[in-house]
């Protein structure tokens, strides 16, 4: 496989500073059904017009497209219940970490990608990095390992899948707008008839705040998607999952939580694997 061009490269890590942001911003929202349920209305706000002003995707793609749909809804849970046995710096890191290797496997089996030994020993490099992070605090106990393990092979599924959907439905734009379309729609809805009193008595700042997190979500995956239209999905994983580099950067900077050596260790390391994959 050809390394990946400048402007691949430059997007996905903008996607990856993008995906930390949202999810920084999830996370400051202490009501997480509020929090993703308004981050599945500002998903829906987004995908609307995308859907409107793009051509219907190729019939080819939607196979692919409603299985990432079914697959997401796996991840959501997996995510949840990662979150409720483990702590947020623990399972989010070793589920995003595990993610790119799998990434690999399936790329190489499904799609016939197979990786130059530069590119994977940078993708090994960057998940070497990412799972230290792990270790920065508490070691996750057995049931949160699991979760967090299961959500990263729903990760690598969904990569995998859309990777594919991508490539043959003519249109990228349209393609993210569908997915993200139908998958954003179960949680606000389920919002709505759990908590509708809860949610229209929220300060303006609140829903404003989530919209813009469901926005930048749909960005952050878009530009993965745009991605995976000229580059081999494997690398271009590695690079997203960076985003949890930049999420821990932006604790310490909006949450005052520590860095410390674990981290800026996991940071060179990271770094070493996207010099790897570019190079």
């Amino acid at each position: 496989m050809p390394a990946l061009s400048a402007s691949v490269t430059l997007a996905v890590l903008f996607a990856a500073v993008t995906h930390a942001a949202w999810n920084a911003i999830a996370h400051g929202i202490k009501d997480q059904l509020l929090a993703f349920g308004l981050i599945g209305a500002g998903g829906i706000v987004v995908a609307i017009p995308l859907v409107i002003v793009s051509p219907l995707p190729l019939g080819a793609c939607w196979p692919y497209l409603l299985t990432s749909v079914a697959i997401h809804v796996l991840y959501n849970l997996g995510l949840m219940r990662s979150y409720r046995y483990g702590e947020f710096s623990q399972v989010y890191p070793l589920a995003r970490g595990t993610s790119p290797l799998v990434v690999t496997i399936l790329a190489a089996l499904f799609v016939h990608e197979r990786p130059s030994p530069e590119q994977l020993g940078g993708v090994l490099v960057v998940s070497a990095g990412l799972a230290t992070l792990v270790f920065a605090g508490r070691r996750p106990g057995r049931t949160a390992l699991l979760a967090a393990l299961g959500t990263g092979l729903t990760i690598a599924a969904y990569t995998t899948v859309d990777g594919v959907g991508v490539r043959a439905s003519g249109s990228p734009v349209a393609y993210i707008g569908w997915l993200m379309l139908l998958e954003s729609l179960g949680v606000p809805l389920f919002a709505l008839v759990r908590r509708r009193d809860t949610i229209t008595g929220q300060p303006r700042a609140i829903i404003a705040a989530g919209l813009l997190a469901g926005a930048l979500s749909v960005l952050a995956y878009g530009l993965v998607l745009w991605a995976q239209t000229r580059g081999a999905l494997a690398p271009i994983a590695a690079l997203r999952e960076t985003s949890v580099i930049f999420g821990a950067i932006i604790g310490t900077l909006a949450f005052r939580e520590p860095f410390g050596r674990t981290r800026i260790a996991a940071t060179i390391v990271v770094a070493a694997g996207i010099i790897a994959l570019v190079s």
